[in-house]
């Protein structure tokens, strides 16, 4: 085993974390999703005078915020799994809170729900907004005044609000049933089509194509989550992620006018483009939709280092919370958790980016405190306005999102009483920064030796892939199927050598890294692709013309 110095970048950017990037096509959804799921409740609550259990029906309906970028189908199992996860955080939190008074016991809680929130979300790629949402409502209850007796009552409430916030977020399905897969396609149309213009010898033309190999999965993800090949719209996409996968794979042989033709159709609820001579291109799908998805404690074990800085940061960051003095211990933790990215350096990016969002967010917050003090409509109002800006901005970068994320959480503990806002003020000041350097210290000092470990087997997986395809091509007659298998299969062995090289390459405290190896890799890897999609005879574009068209 090498012993070499690490040769991971220790930079920590500044500028860049902060930098703004192009809003979501669909940023919109999630925002008007939170509203019409929050305003319901907290209206009747308003009504009947019990805005004092606003923070119970929240919990339900913030799971709107889930599942906008998975197909209707998988959207109501997500949806389902996120609410009846909240719904349980919930009723443990507020079980804790009843059995006990002593805030380090409540915070140790807290800290290990967090890391089981962090680890579930990463391991079943829920999405955003992730665990933050979830670690947010169960470390508040953990300090609401409780009894056991009230828990019944309180978890009910998070049920009826999750139940509508379901009914919210599968709502859009019905005037357009596959508006995600449709997204997803024209996305990876699009990036495939922007990496053929770069061809070979223009700069950035390795950033394309990772960025176009990472859209054609997602775009895989979103068709093969359906369940179901029997709807003939998805069968039309599928055949137009097959053209966008042997575009990345052969950008020289492809049209990329095409690609973008076939995106711009894909567009609001017009007919889908279907291929011309597309009847052999997906022998793959059946083969890949046969393969068993990995159990889940299998998809846990790479994140035992993740979820180990996420305990202990969480903890020692409401420690010396405590230990300061200040009465919500909670906000330390959540901002701890919310730090934890896939490498230390972009865990030090979102932690720029939530101290920077986070204290814009309290002055803003002192700016709009005295309009929300007016009358209890006006601080739902307030909420709301907060919840759709926060959704609306949060995809340009975390911390413009969190300008109104900050406001809006001070503003729900007001929901009870009205507080001093001073005070509120300097402890949501003081918190964040001891969540953040607490946080991001715990992630330095807690290593993950586990990411080269994890390019190795990448590495290795990639070989095979290779090998497998090289022998199929040495072949006078190689099957269809088993071309198109190998081609696909090689083709995502890569996506994952390059997502696992990024991620480990942010690590701090490793042994050096096989950087030369993981480029010689990928090089081989995509001389191979291109020669089994010429093999196959699916590259030429002459043919590639729409024929008909399919209705969604």
């Amino acid at each position: 085993m090498s012993t070499a110095t690490p040769t991971t970048t220790r930079r920590l950017p500044l500028a860049g974390a902060l930098r703004l990037g192009r809003p979501s096509e669909i940023w919109f959804k999630p925002a008007c999703s939170v509203v019409a799921a929050v305003a319901p409740p907290n209206l009747t609550l308003l009504a009947l005078g019990r805005l004092d259990l606003a923070m119970y029906t929240m919990a339900g309906s913030l799971c709107a915020l889930y599942g906008h970028n998975r197909p209707y189908p998988a959207r109501a199992r997500t949806l389902a799994r996120v609410i009846l996860g909240m719904v349980g955080g919930l009723a443990l939190a507020l079980v804790a809170a009843s059995l006990t008074r002593n805030a380090a016991v409540l915070v140790t809680v807290g800290a290990l729900m967090a890391a089981v929130q962090k680890v579930l979300c990463d391991a079943t790629r829920v999405g955003p907004p992730g665990n933050v949402v979830l670690t947010f409502i169960s470390s508040a209850s953990l300090f609401a005044p409780q009894t056991l007796g009230q828990v019944p009552g309180h978890v009910g409430l998070a049920l009826a609000a999750g139940a509508w916030a379901w009914l919210v977020g599968m709502a859009p399905g019905l005037l357009r049933p596959h508006g995600p897969e449709r997204r997803a396609t024209a996305h990876a149309l699009n990036a495939t089509a922007a990496h053929a213009d770069t061809r070979t010898t223009a700069a950035g033309h390795d950033r394309t194509r990772a960025a176009a190999a990472a859209a054609v999965q997602a775009a895989w993800q979103s068709l093969l989550a359906t369940g179901t090949r029997t709807d003939r719209t998805r069968r039309a996409l599928e055949h137009l992620v097959v053209r966008a996968e042997v575009a990345l794979a052969a950008p020289a042989d492809t049209d990329p006018r095409l690609l973008r033709g076939w995106a711009r159709d894909l567009r609001g609820t017009g007919r889908v483009p279907r291929v011309a001579g597309a009847d052999d291109d997906l022998l793959g799908v059946d083969a890949e939709r046969a393969v068993p998805q990995r159990p889940l404690w299998r998809r846990l074990g790479p994140l035992a280092p993740l979820a180990a800085r996420t305990a202990l940061g969480c903890a020692l960051a409401g420690y010396v919370s405590l230990a300061l003095g200040v009465g919500r211990p909670y906000w330390a933790l959540v901002t701890a958790a919310s730090l934890y990215q896939a490498n230390v350096t972009l865990t030090w990016s979102r932690g720029v980016q939530r101290v920077v969002g986070n204290l814009l967010g309290v002055l803003v917050f002192a700016a709009v405190v005295p309009l929300a003090h007016l009358h209890p409509a006006a601080l739902v109002l307030c909420c709301l306005a907060f919840n759709f800006g926060a959704e609306a901005l949060i995809g340009r970068n975390y911390w413009l999102g969190s300008v109104c994320v900050t406001p809006m959480a001070l503003l729900v503990t007001e929901f009870a009483r009205t507080q001093d806002a001073g005070q509120l003020i300097t402890e949501r000041v003081v918190d964040t920064l001891v969540g953040a350097v607490v946080g991001f210290g715990t992630a330095v000092v807690v290593t993950n030796r586990r990411a080269g470990d994890r390019i190795e087997h990448a590495l290795g997986a990639v070989e095979r892939a290779r090998e497998h395809s090289a022998r199929l091509l040495a072949g006078e007659q190689p099957a269809p199927r088993a071309l198109e298998a190998a081609r696909r299969t090689l083709s995502a062995a890569l996506a994952d050598l390059r997502a696992t090289a990024d991620a480990a390459s942010g690590e701090w405290w490793q042994r050096a890294l096989p950087q030369e190896r993981v480029v010689q890799a990928e090089q081989s890897g995509h001389r191979t692709l291109a020669a089994t999609v010429r093999r196959q005879g699916v590259h030429s574009w002459d043919g590639a013309r729409t024929t008909e068209d399919v209705r969604p």
